[in-house]
């Protein structure tokens, strides 16, 4: 995510400078699409800048060759600005200010669009914002004020987003989570919030699939109907909630010493990636796909739980493959 940059201006730049033929138009096009990803300035047509960093020296240079296979030319040079003035003016080439606001504008506008969104379309509108926005911090060499500003509204646009898929998120909760015996808690009642998201499901399959078997759930309009006699999971004062950076489904696992079982280690760092956008899991983005469809054509939670059990145990068999062979 962006932060403030005070570290001086670069001391030398990378200067590319291509040319092809007339009927190349493809590989044209293709060229400067790279260079416009990579976030370089374009001086005129035919000369793009950008910091000299080794990254950035490697890319050019593969785009240099590029050009020379297509039949043009290139060359990559390394240029030093001759005063601090024209320093100041290769950097300002950088500066991302009107691309922030734009993409400020955009949320703003995507947000007033929620109510007429169903899941699916809300997640793959995350999806696509989100790979915009990584895109621009890539390309944001000099970041500042601007991209503090951003990083604070791409933080509120995403919670009014959780805000819609799955209302009533829990807060974090500090302290030991006490070591339990699942022979206490057999053919219990379970309670959560309705209209089940990730970590509400994944919690509900690992009751039922490792601590209680017998489980019966019921499912909530709002958490302060949760009956007496019943086990509450994932809201805030429920019996089994979010622990410090565990959420719900972790809390779980470490409630009925499951963390041992690598495969539903795995598991739980997906479900901590959907569910606090913390890190990637490369099966997350197919599984939060899964299940957002499934919650637009399923009519209840019932269903909706037998289903992606489903899939959960798919996905559970899949990474306990991988444990075995990890260990081979």
């Amino acid at each position: 995510m962006p932060r403030l940059d005070t570290s001086p201006d670069p001391t030398e730049w990378l200067l590319l400078i291509v040319s092809l033929p007339t009927q190349g138009a493809t590989a044209r096009m293709r060229i400067w699409r790279a260079l416009k990803a990579m976030g370089c300035a374009a001086l005129r047509d035919g000369a793009y800048l950008l910091p000299d960093k080794t990254e950035h020296r490697d890319a050019l240079q593969e785009l240099a060759d590029e050009c020379v296979r297509e039949g043009g030319s290139a060359w990559l040079m390394v240029i030093t600005p001759a005063t601090p003035t024209d320093a100041g003016a290769y950097t300002q080439l950088f500066d991302r200010s009107a691309d922030y606001a734009a993409a400020v504008k955009g949320w703003k506008q995507a947000a007033a669009s929620f109510p007429s969104l169903g899941v699916a379309e809300l997640t793959r509108l995350q999806k696509k914002l989100r790979r915009d926005y990584e895109a621009l911090v890539a390309t944001d060499f000099f970041p500042g004020e601007a991209s503090l500003e951003a990083e604070l509204a791409w933080a509120d646009f995403n919670q009014r987003i959780d805000g819609v898929l799955s209302p009533d998120e829990p807060h974090e909760t500090e302290g030991q989570i006490p070591r339990l015996d699942a022979a206490d808690y057999q053919g219990r009642l379970w309670a959560t919030r309705r209209r089940l998201w990730v970590d509400r499901v994944a919690s509900a399959w690992l009751i039922r699939r490792f601590i209680d078997p017998g489980a019966r759930f019921q499912w909530l309009a709002k958490t302060s109907d949760c009956p007496r006699r019943a086990l509450g999971f994932d809201f805030d004062g429920a019996v089994f909630t979010h622990v410090g950076e565990r959420v719900t489904f972790e809390t779980l696992m470490a409630s009925f010493e499951l963390e041992d079982d690598r495969a539903l280690m795995r598991m739980g760092a997906m479900v901590r990636s959907l569910d606090m956008g913390a890190g990637s899991v490369a099966e997350g983005a197919g599984f939060e796909a899964v299940l957002a469809g499934a919650r637009e054509r399923l009519p209840d939670d019932d269903a909706l739980l037998a289903e992606i059990g489903g899939v959960l145990d798919s996905l559970y068999a899949h990474f306990e493959r991988d444990a075995v062979r990890a260990k081979a």
